[in-house]
Protein backbone atom coordinates (compact mmCIF):
# COMPACT_ATOMS: atom_id res chain seq x y z
CA UNK A 1 0.00 0.00 0.00
CA UNK A 2 1.65 3.25 -0.64
CA UNK A 3 0.60 6.13 1.49
CA UNK A 4 1.52 9.91 0.91
CA UNK A 5 0.66 12.30 3.26
CA UNK A 6 -0.54 15.91 2.09
CA UNK A 7 0.14 19.22 3.47
CA UNK A 8 -2.70 21.37 1.69
CA UNK A 9 -1.39 24.34 2.65
CA UNK A 10 -3.25 25.79 -0.14
CA UNK A 11 -6.21 25.08 1.60
CA UNK A 12 -6.22 24.51 5.33
CA UNK A 13 -2.64 23.96 6.61
CA UNK A 14 -1.92 21.34 9.55
CA UNK A 15 -0.45 21.84 12.84
CA UNK A 16 3.74 21.15 13.16
CA UNK A 17 2.65 18.25 15.05
CA UNK A 18 0.48 16.31 12.02
CA UNK A 19 -0.30 15.91 8.71
CA UNK A 20 -3.89 17.25 7.50
CA UNK A 21 -4.05 14.61 5.29
CA UNK A 22 -2.84 10.66 4.44
CA UNK A 23 -3.43 8.99 0.92
CA UNK A 24 -3.05 4.91 1.54
CA UNK A 25 -3.97 3.96 -2.27
CA UNK A 26 -7.55 5.53 -2.68
CA UNK A 27 -8.29 6.24 0.60
CA UNK A 28 -8.08 9.74 2.27
CA UNK A 29 -8.31 10.04 5.67
CA UNK A 30 -8.40 13.84 6.49
CA UNK A 31 -7.86 15.41 10.24
CA UNK A 32 -9.88 17.93 12.07
CA UNK A 33 -10.99 20.62 10.70
CA UNK A 34 -12.40 24.06 12.25
CA UNK A 35 -13.23 27.15 10.56
CA UNK A 36 -9.82 28.72 12.39
CA UNK A 37 -8.39 31.46 10.22
CA UNK A 38 -11.36 32.13 8.04
CA UNK A 39 -14.34 34.77 8.32
CA UNK A 40 -16.16 32.54 10.37
CA UNK A 41 -13.79 32.01 13.12
CA UNK A 42 -15.82 33.46 15.46
CA UNK A 43 -19.33 33.17 14.13
CA UNK A 44 -22.04 30.90 14.73
CA UNK A 45 -22.11 26.79 14.40
CA UNK A 46 -23.59 27.14 11.08
CA UNK A 47 -21.69 29.20 9.76
CA UNK A 48 -18.01 26.82 10.64
CA UNK A 49 -20.33 24.06 9.52
CA UNK A 50 -20.16 25.62 6.16
CA UNK A 51 -16.69 26.64 5.98
CA UNK A 52 -15.24 23.36 7.49
CA UNK A 53 -17.01 21.19 4.90
CA UNK A 54 -16.08 23.31 1.82
CA UNK A 55 -12.36 22.94 3.43
CA UNK A 56 -12.79 18.76 4.00
CA UNK A 57 -14.29 19.02 0.12
CA UNK A 58 -11.79 21.08 -1.63
CA UNK A 59 -9.26 18.56 0.04
CA UNK A 60 -11.39 15.42 -1.18
CA UNK A 61 -11.25 17.40 -4.76
CA UNK A 62 -7.54 18.30 -5.03
CA UNK A 63 -6.69 15.08 -4.56
CA UNK A 64 -9.50 13.59 -7.61
CA UNK A 65 -12.78 13.20 -5.95
CA UNK A 66 -15.76 14.52 -5.39
CA UNK A 67 -17.95 15.71 -2.50
CA UNK A 68 -19.87 12.26 -2.54
CA UNK A 69 -16.55 10.34 -2.65
CA UNK A 70 -16.73 11.10 1.46
CA UNK A 71 -17.91 8.07 3.25
CA UNK A 72 -17.23 9.15 7.35
CA UNK A 73 -17.61 12.17 9.09
CA UNK A 74 -16.63 12.06 13.01
CA UNK A 75 -18.04 15.92 14.04
CA UNK A 76 -16.84 16.61 17.13
CA UNK A 77 -19.12 19.91 18.64
CA UNK A 78 -18.86 21.98 21.68
CA UNK A 79 -22.89 22.29 22.03
CA UNK A 80 -25.22 19.68 21.38
CA UNK A 81 -28.10 22.13 21.55
CA UNK A 82 -26.66 23.61 18.28
CA UNK A 83 -27.14 19.96 16.42
CA UNK A 84 -30.13 18.56 18.06
CA UNK A 85 -32.71 17.78 16.49
CA UNK A 86 -31.07 17.58 12.61
CA UNK A 87 -33.40 20.05 11.11
CA UNK A 88 -33.12 23.48 9.26
CA UNK A 89 -29.89 25.02 8.30
CA UNK A 90 -28.14 22.49 9.33
CA UNK A 91 -30.01 20.15 6.71
CA UNK A 92 -30.12 22.46 3.84
CA UNK A 93 -25.68 22.88 4.33
CA UNK A 94 -25.35 19.02 3.83
CA UNK A 95 -27.24 19.04 1.39
CA UNK A 96 -25.72 21.65 -0.08
CA UNK A 97 -22.48 19.79 -0.24
CA UNK A 98 -23.58 16.01 -0.64
CA UNK A 99 -27.17 16.60 -2.55
CA UNK A 100 -28.68 13.44 -1.12
CA UNK A 101 -25.49 11.40 -0.82
CA UNK A 102 -24.59 11.80 2.80
CA UNK A 103 -21.88 10.24 4.43
CA UNK A 104 -22.00 8.29 7.27
CA UNK A 105 -21.82 10.67 10.50
CA UNK A 106 -20.86 10.02 13.77
CA UNK A 107 -21.60 13.46 16.40
CA UNK A 108 -19.36 13.55 19.82
CA UNK A 109 -20.13 16.25 22.38
CA UNK A 110 -16.38 17.67 23.15
CA UNK A 111 -14.59 20.23 24.98
CA UNK A 112 -12.60 22.49 22.81
CA UNK A 113 -9.33 24.32 24.46
CA UNK A 114 -10.82 27.87 22.59
CA UNK A 115 -14.44 28.86 23.19
CA UNK A 116 -15.06 29.94 19.76
CA UNK A 117 -14.52 26.77 18.30
CA UNK A 118 -18.22 24.85 17.65
CA UNK A 119 -17.66 22.61 15.32
CA UNK A 120 -14.42 20.08 13.75
CA UNK A 121 -14.68 17.50 11.73
CA UNK A 122 -12.47 14.77 10.58
CA UNK A 123 -13.11 12.80 7.31
CA UNK A 124 -12.57 9.61 5.54
CA UNK A 125 -13.32 9.50 1.56
CA UNK A 126 -12.56 6.61 -0.91
CA UNK A 127 -11.77 7.80 -4.26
Amino acid sequence: MQKRRIAFEDIYASGPHYSRGVRADNTLYLSGCTANGSDAENGTAMQQLRVVLDRITRMVVAEGGVATDIVKLTTFVADFEDWFPFEGEQVEIFHEFFGDDYPVNTIISAGFPLTNVHVEIDAIAEL
